[in-house]
């Protein structure tokens, strides 16, 4: 005999009455566990890296703790438990644990980076366990919250659908929990003020729960198991198919958010923003689409019949998102620096960018959120235990979005690319169609439950069927692999249009110097990290292309910060032997350190393995074949007229290399994508700039690169006082643009520097530097005062312009939300001015003769940077004497 239904003392009528306050509950339980979502892969991608690998480590974690909590809760609580006194106890757990990892993540982190190390299979495994053992434990209290309340309903229409509710509801609060932390907790506050909120929700929740308990006892059920024949025959009618299918929606699910969300942070900048905003969006339209899904569930139409038609109509959602960020999101009219430099700016561009998003990837999301109740409806039987349904439903979803997170980020768009991944996501979405609907082909008579009766052909479901098969090789057709000027220029594409050439065309057939100013597209690669292109312009100009933006070219005035790069870092150690440069991009930079004639060892780190490969090769005449002929991680060795140098190239980011790195070296560069973009703000916090410090020599130095372009002061000022923080004696070199601000170079040692312009001036004179010479020149640096010219201030002179600088850490990660901000915005000139403003002529940085001494003093305060420095306002330049 089945277990009987759990009812409270006073009948059944007054637990409904409380259904609505218990769907607040969720709505706070879904809230903090995306405050804490977001939190924990922050503080953990700070320990085991920023790569899509540990990204998969880390989601597999969170999300296979909450399929093991789902099924473990029904196993290991009785049914005579009260729910909600098992639910509170459930918060008030994570709550605590929420809390205790704020001191559990750091410790472990600690003990990854004393005993880590290497980038092979055992260094994973490593990652693996450290996601297991910080993310587990609260995960699984999570995954058991449903299930636990689960046993509050009944098995009838109603109470299923309000199993469906509380779904929604958890949901609808996972929304306001990512916007609250992605626009406020963390772009104002910090990651432990954050997780504070998260277990104050915690807290209240379990309060309330426990309130509520009081006042509705349970009676506990007189038998609590089936007996062995009911269980046998229960798994006679078992409903796998529907747990095929509703794994399989989750699957595909899952698989689409890692592609859209690819997608969409390039057209839209992948700024923590975008991510929010997508997320947001995404987790909006499950909440819809699991409301629509439990009312469906008190109507008579069949559950089963509904589900299925939510997958077949996935197939043509699926495509709409496809069809609109290949071909139509790229074509919009919108120029997002036409309102980067107005007030509150930013934020009109986040309005765009959620309209963006709901038109886009809404359709899609809304089905998959219809799809969880309708599932559970389909499954429902009098009698049932709700928590081992719901337990049982939500980790086949579970266990199909871990696979499908993993099978597409890892396996399917770095192997065959978006255009390939999608079509696989429809073919997914068309067997999840036929395991919901293939079992209805044959229904039963009426005579009930006889097996041996004639089973009749259902002519309804064979057309959906034969829809789904026209549809889905029809649809998956129409998928395209984009337009490549989205790769290239992201959210800015749009302005480009009438230059970008519509086809992908072989280098050999671009024209040169033809009169025109049309860019051609030579190389276009989907990695396992990123998505990156190399462009060739009939200007004669070649760039590489990352994040939906320029990120390095052989444009004069990006070699001229490049090489300023390389070779101010290098010649400021009198004999350089080791150098790690960190971010390949075209090579230059790494390429600079080939003509020192003192480098023995050059190991250069980039998170995306198709940039060394593929993409630095195109750009072998200006890095000197840095990365020609790379096998693997392998180092080898150069030939060079200054003599053979190792070069080693190691697939990583630049943190977690650094982070579990035994090498120390002399000249550590950084020269990553921008900080706006999400994760770099964790390659400019004091931790790394301080774990860059410890693994130099004695006299060695660090360089870094920051752009002041697509800035504004805030930004520049956060980025400049958290590197002086670790370098109090560090100096800034300025790559002005026709006297404007433009980039720059930060530049520390941590004993401080002196640079003796008579031994600076013998080197390139002497044969052994003729190559390095060579390559100044080549940049506009034909004599040394040129390169010693470019000087701008050391952090001494600059702390009244910093005063009030965020300072960025890694429990805040400020410059990525500052950043975000001002990454439409064109405040370049503006910021260099008031760097200037503070200008000192640095007397006790040049030693040396008189004459070299002068020269460069001259080169400093050309008339152009003493005229920028004393207008706000950008004005015929007036020529003075030094």
């Amino acid at each position: 005999m089945p277990a009987p239904t759990l009812r409270n003392a006073a009948g059944s009528s007054l637990a409904q009455r409380f259904l609505p306050l218990i769907l607040l509950l969720f709505i706070g339980s879904g809230c903090a566990a995306l405050i804490y979502e977001i939190v924990w892969y922050q503080m953990l991608q700070l320990v085991i890296g920023l790569t899509t690998i540990s990204l998969g480590l880390l989601l597999g974690s969170f999300m296979g703790g909450m399929c093991l909590g789902s099924i473990a809760i029904s196993r290991l609580v009785t049914r005579g438990r009260h729910p909600l006194r098992v639910y509170a106890c459930l918060e008030l757990g994570i709550g605590l644990i929420g809390i205790l990892e704020l001191w559990l993540m750091p410790a472990v982190g600690a003990f990854y980076s004393d005993h880590a190390g290497g980038h092979d299979y055992w260094n994973i495994i490593a990652r693996g366990v450290v996601a297991a053992v910080c993310l587990v434990p609260p995960t699984l209290l999570m995954g058991a919250t449903l299930p636990a309340v689960a046993r509050w309903v009944e098995m009838t229409p109603q109470g299923v659908s309000w199993l469906g509710f509380f779904y929604g509801g958890n949901i609808a609060g996972a929304v306001f929990g990512c916007l609250l932390t992605g626009f406020y907790l963390l772009r104002v506050l910090d990651m432990a003020t954050a997780t504070y909120v998260a277990a104050a929700i915690n807290f209240a929740v379990a309060l309330l729960a426990w309130a509520l308990s009081t006042d509705n006892a349970v009676v506990a059920p007189t038998e609590t198991r089936a007996t062995a024949n009911e269980a046998a025959a229960d798994s006679e009618t078992r409903p796998c198919s529907i747990y095929l299918s509703i794994g399989l929606s989750g699957l595909t699910a899952l698989g689409a958010e890692v592609i859209w969300t690819r997608l969409l942070s390039l057209l839209l900048g992948g700024t923590v923003y975008t991510f929010s905003i997508i997320l947001a969006v995404f987790l909006f339209g499950l909440g819809i689409g699991s409301s629509a899904g439990s009312f469906a569930t008190r109507t008579k139409i069949s559950p089963r019949t509904a589900l299925g038609v939510c997958q077949l109509l996935l197939i043509a959602g699926i495509a709409w998102t496809s069809f609109n960020i290949s071909h139509s999101l790229p074509y919009w009219p919108i120029d997002p620096a036409l309102i980067g430099d107005v007030h509150n700016g930013a934020w009109y561009v986040f309005q765009l960018d959620i309209a963006v998003a709901l038109w886009t990837i809404l359709p899609a999301a809304i089905l998959w959120g219809a799809s969880f109740p309708l599932a559970l409806a389909a499954v429902a039987k009098p009698g049932q235990d709700p928590g081992r349904l719901v337990g049982g439903v939500y980790a086949a979803n579970t266990v199909g979005a871990i696979f499908g997170s993993l099978f597409f980020s890892l396996v399917a768009v770095p192997w065959w690319g978006t255009q390939t991944s999608q079509r696989i996501l429809i073919g997914f979405a068309a067997v999840s169609t036929f395991a919901a609907l293939a079992p209805m082909l044959f229904q039963r008579g009426q005579a009930g439950n006889n097996r041996n009766l004639q089973r009749e052909p259902a002519l309804g479901v064979a057309v959906f069927l034969a829809i789904t098969l026209l549809a889905a090789p029809l649809l998956g057709w129409t998928v395209s692999p984009g337009f490549w000027g989205a790769v290239a220029y992201g959210r800015m594409v749009a302005t480009y249009q009438g230059t970008l050439v519509p086809q992908i065309t072989p280098e050999r057939d671009v024209p040169q110097h033809d009169g025109t100013s049309n860019v051609y597209c030579v190389y276009t690669g989907e990695g396992l990290n990123g998505t990156v292109a190399v462009t060739v312009s009939t200007a004669g100009v070649r760039s590489f292309h990352s994040a939906g933006k320029v990120q390095a070219s052989n444009d004069p005035h990006d070699m001229r910060l490049q090489r300023m790069l390389g070779h101010l870092s290098a010649l400021s150690v009198k004999e350089p032997k080791s150098v790690l440069v960190v971010a390949c991009g075209a090579g230059v930079t790494a390429g600079t350190f080939l003509t020192n004639p003192s480098v023995q060892k050059i190991t250069i780190c980039d998170i995306e393995p198709l940039v060394p490969k593929y993409v630095t090769p195109m750009f072998t005449k200006e890095n000197y074949g840095i990365t020609d002929n790379v096998v693997n991680q392998n180092p080898r060795v150069i030939h060079t007229p200054t003599g053979d140098k190792t070069v080693e190239v190691v697939y990583d980011d630049g943190r977690h290399f650094i982070r579990t790195t035994k090498e120390k070296f002399d000249v550590i560069t950084s020269d990553p994508i921008d900080p706006w973009v999400k994760g770099c703000a964790a390659l400019n916090t004091i931790e790394y700039y301080t774990m860059c410090r410890d693994h130099l020599n004695p006299g060695g130095v660090m360089s870094l690169w920051i752009p002041f372009y697509e800035s504004n002061t805030e930004t520049a000022k956060s980025v400049l006082a958290t590197f002086f923080q670790v370098y109090p004696k560090g100096i800034l070199w300025s790559n002005d643009y026709t006297g404007d601000g433009y980039d720059a170079v930060l530049f520390g040692q941590p004993e401080g520097t002196k640079i003796d312009v008579d031994e600076w001036q013998a080197r390139l004179n002497s044969p052994a530097f003729a190559t390095v010479k060579q390559s100044l020149d080549e940049a506009g640096f034909p004599v040394l005062a040129d390169l010693l010219g470019t000087y701008a201030g050391r952090a001494s002179d600059l702390q009244e312009w910093m005063k009030g600088a965020e300072i960025n850490e890694d429990r805040n990660l400020r410059l990525q939300y500052l950043a975000g901000l001002s990454n439409n915005t064109y405040q370049g000139p503006s910021i260099l001015r008031g760097i200037l403003n503070h200008y000192k002529y640095p007397d006790d940085l040049f030693t040396g003769s008189a004459g070299l001494r002068q020269s460069v003093r001259q080169a400093i305060e050309l008339p152009r940077r003493i005229q920028t420095a004393a207008t706000t306002s950008t004005s015929t330049l007036i020529v003075a004497s030094p």
